[in-house]
């Protein structure tokens, strides 16, 4: 007996092989999330934005489901939406507004957002929600040096009114604070995107464990600066991509545990 409000369906053969390609991809990062404790149920999201080669000149994205966990998402089931909303694959599925908003404004206005990823865990929540936000006091922090913006809470993202805002208050800067609310990354690669968040998130937990014992020991600018550069310049040395390595690494783990999302 299946709960699943709709049944499975298999576009393997049925869509452009970059698609497929990228759907198989993006499926493999909400099983990531779900992997690293990073689900919020059936909430938040992760979007990639498909190129030119397979969109034309129309944005289109994909997105997850709305009413899946992220343990049920595949690359079938993941919707393609364009930057109206308008599901353009005749999935059965919704989408949630919260993740249409905030996402279409990204991929519409940063041309190099290719994907962006966004999360509600406990640790980046409680940063967002502290007056400073992210100290300069740890390994992961000191990461990304100049790489942080915040942008202020202003309710649930469902009002397309805030679009502007949000653009304003994230410039160019790939690691965002949503203030009382939450985590959100971008990146030119889903790879980079990730590398980002999860750095994000480790700065948060290491924040929170630390602040929780009493006073941190502040790591100077200079020497944040120098981690950042010595950090960039790592990736782009190893692997030929920020990330790239450590989400092979990733995928691989969650195939082996359940590689239904290839489907």
């Amino acid at each position: 007996m299946s709960f699943l409000p709709h049944p499975a369906r298999n576009l393997q053969g049925q869509v452009h092989p970059e698609e497929w390609r990228l759907r198989q991809q993006l499926a493999a990062a909400y099983r990531i999330f779900d992997h690293l404790g990073w689900t919020e149920m059936i909430y938040n999201h992760i979007t990639l934005r498909l190129p030119a080669s397979v969109a034309g000149e129309e944005k289109q994205f994909l997105i997850n489901p709305f009413g899946l966990h992220y343990s049920e998402v595949t690359a079938s089931n993941l919707v393609k939406i364009d930057l109206s909303g308008r599901i353009l694959d005749d999935s059965p599925y919704p989408i949630n507004p919260a993740g249409f908003v905030v996402h279409a404004a990204l991929h519409a206005h940063l041309p190099e957002a290719h994907c962006i990823m966004h999360t509600h865990t406990t640790a980046g929540s409680a940063v967002a929600s502290l007056e400073g936000g992210l100290a300069q006091t740890n390994f992961y922090s000191a990461q990304l040096h100049e790489m942080v913006a915040y942008h202020d809470f202003e309710g649930i993202t469902v009002h397309h009114e805030e679009a502007p805002r949000l653009l304003a208050s994230i410039g160019q800067r790939q690691a965002i604070i949503l203030r009382n609310h939450g985590l959100l990354s971008w990146g030119r690669t889903l790879a980079e995107a990730f590398a980002i968040l999860w750095t994000l998130q480790r700065a948060c937990e290491v924040q929170l464990a630390t602040f929780s014992m009493g006073r941190a020991i502040p790591v100077p600018e200079a020497v944040a600066a120098k981690c950042t550069r010595d950090s960039l310049q790592f990736d782009a040395q190893h692997g030929g991509g920020l990330g790239e390595d450590l989400f092979a690494a990733l995928i691989r783990q969650v195939q082996r545990k359940d590689a239904s999302f290839l489907q």
